[in-house]
């Protein structure tokens, strides 16, 4: 691995390190300020916890749990695409919805889900896994065959759901350090990112293709996706993780021992990669940090 991972400007470290194994498809990787990490295991609705080093802890059962993050007050935020919905629980565990319903229809599977310094959490809801006569949101079929239901949605503090824009397969999605360029992979028939430009109140006002991703034959697909403190873009694509400027200008790709599905920043220092690789759990030694989330610098962290 080391050799393919001859990335000096992005990686302390080139040999991915195992964490657990075992599963059947991990993802929704999330680092806590307490230095543990929570992630999921798919196709079983297994919602996990491990410290590095120690072995995975049985959190709760989920519905289809997928894409996690914390909202504002470290509430955790899990989309349970099986149950159609985004959940919020709290410290005491108890597991409440935060979204499930807009403009009177069920969402067809929440994806993947992030939180933005004002407290509004942004999630990608695809419907192409969700059968026709099943798709409840009001929609048409669009110029390109596209379902308008598809798309980023936002949920204010207050409660209102509101939808950020329209796109063909969303999936991860992230948002750059000053939070005025979303992120979104989109993950089906186009392999690429957009880039969503928002106003100072989070809504969209341009878009554009970021990094197109159709290239080569390997395994793998735009999934997973975040952001480092000096604006890097790292999205799963084609042979692992890929690394783009802030430009879009292709990096390289980071190899993993397995087929990389999702990845989050962690550890104190935030420059620790956890990969969700399939069956397995692996980290790599970064040497940016992560772009932090609202709530550990709310937290000092």
């Amino acid at each position: 691995m080391s050799a393919t991972n001859y990335l000096p400007d992005v990686l302390e470290t080139t040999e991915a390190v195992k964490v657990a194994g075992g599963f059947t498809f991990t993802e929704g990787p999330l680092w806590h300020p307490d230095d543990f990490w929570y992630f999921v295991d798919l196709r079983p609705n297994r919602l996990h916890r491990i410290k590095i080093g120690g072995q995975a802890e049985l959190v709760r059962n989920t519905e289809g749990g997928n894409g996690t993050t914390f909202d504002l007050q470290g509430n955790l935020i899990v989309c349970e695409g099986d149950a159609r919905r985004v959940t919020r629980t709290g410290a005491d565990g108890k597991v409440g919805v935060l979204a499930d319903y807009f403009q009177g229809g069920r969402f067809s599977r929440p994806n993947d889900v992030i939180c933005r310094s004002d407290g509004s959490i942004y999630f990608t809801d695809p419907d192409k896994r969700r059968p026709y006569a099943e798709r409840e949101i009001p929609g048409r079929y669009a110029a390109g065959n596209l379902w308008d239901g598809a798309g980023v949605y936002r949920v204010m503090p207050d409660g209102k759901v509101s939808r950020v824009a329209n796109c063909e397969y969303p999936n991860g999605l992230a948002f750059s350090p000053d939070e005025r360029t979303l992120y979104v992979a989109n993950t089906r028939s186009s392999k690429y990112i957009h880039a969503i430009k928002l106003d100072a109140a989070g809504n969209m006002v341009g878009r554009s293709i970021f990094c197109d991703m159709n290239e080569g034959d390997e395994p793998g697909i735009p999934d997973g996706l975040k952001v480092d403190s000096l604006g890097r873009v790292y999205c799963t694509g084609p042979g692992g993780i890929w690394v783009m400027a802030p430009d879009g200008k292709k990096i390289g790709v980071i190899k993993w021992p397995e087929q990389a599905v999702n990845f989050a920043f962690g550890g104190p220092d935030l420059r620790t990669m956890l990969c969700c690789a399939h069956t397995g759990v692996y980290t790599l030694r970064m040497k940016a940090p992560g772009n932090p989330h609202p709530w550990y610098k709310l937290r000092g962290k």
